[in-house]
C-alpha cells in the first residue's frame, strides 16, 4: 500500500514537474514560436522561446501600431496578411477576442495558414476555451501535416487544461517522430518527457 501511495506521489510530482516545464511559454507569451519563422505573416510577432515579458514601451508602440493598422485594413479589408499582423498585435497585448477576430478574418482570407491558425488556438486557449483551442491545433496540422508549433501546443493543453495525459503523450510522440530534438521552452526535451511519462505509465 505504501508503495502505490509513494508511486502515486512520485507520478503527481513528474506531471506537475512537466506542468511548471511545459507552460512557461504561454506564462511569459513566448508559446514555442521558433517554428513560425518560416511564416512571413507572423514574423513579426515573434517571441524567443525564453523571452522577458515585453518593456513597457515596447507595448505602447504596439498601442500605437493597432489604429494604424486598423485605418489601413478599412481600406484593404482582403488583406489576409495584415489581419494576421493585427491579430499578432492583439495576441501581444493581451487581448484575447480581439485576436481571435483578427485571425479568423484573415483565415477567411487564406485558410491554409498553419501558423495564424496554430496562434488562433493560442489565443482560444487563453481564453478559456480549450477545446476550441485544440480543433485549432488539429486544423493546423491537417493543413500542415507534422507542424511542430501546434503539436507542442496541443499537447499543453491537453495537459494542462483538459487533464488528458494519454493524448498529450500522443502530441508530444508524433513531434518527436518528426524532430527528436525539439525541446520545451524550459529547455528540456520533449522524448525526454515522453520518456518519463511513459516509464510512470
Amino acid at each position: 500500500m505504501k508503495k502505490e501511495n509513494s508511486g502515486t506521489i512520485t507520478r503527481q510530482f513528474l506531471y506537475m514537474a512537466i506542468l511548471v516545464s511545459v507552460t512557461v511559454g504561454f506564462i511569459l507569451g513566448a508559446v514555442y514560436t521558433s517554428f513560425k519563422l518560416a511564416d512571413e505573416s507572423s514574423a513579426d510577432h515573434m517571441h524567443a522561446d525564453t523571452a522577458a515579458p515585453p518593456a513597457p514601451d515596447a507595448g505602447t508602440e504596439m498601442d500605437a501600431r493597432i489604429p494604424e493598422l486598423e485605418k489601413f485594413l478599412e481600406q484593404n479589408p482582403d488583406d489576409a496578411k495584415a489581419w494576421a499582423r493585427l491579430g499578432h498585435l492583439f495576441f501581444d497585448t493581451s487581448r484575447f477576442q480581439k485576436a481571435i477576430q483578427a485571425y479568423e478574418k484573415s483565415l477567411a482570407l487564406a485558410p491554409e495558414n498553419p501558423g495564424v491558425i496554430t496562434d488562433l488556438g493560442v489565443m482560444y486557449r487563453r481564453s478559456g476555451e480549450p477545446e476550441k483551442a485544440i480543433q485549432a491545433f488539429d486544423r493546423a496540422v491537417a493543413v500542415s501535416p507534422g507542424f511542430e508549433t501546434a503539436l507542442f501546443n496541443k499537447g499543453v493543453v491537453l495537459m494542462a487544461d483538459l487533464n488528458d495525459l494519454a493524448g498529450a503523450m500522443a502530441a508530444w510522440e508524433e513531434l518527436v517522430k518528426i524532430n527528436p530534438a525539439a525541446t520545451t521552452p524550459g529547455g528540456e526535451r520533449v522524448a525526454d518527457i515522453v520518456a518519463q511519462m511513459k516509464q510512470q505509465n
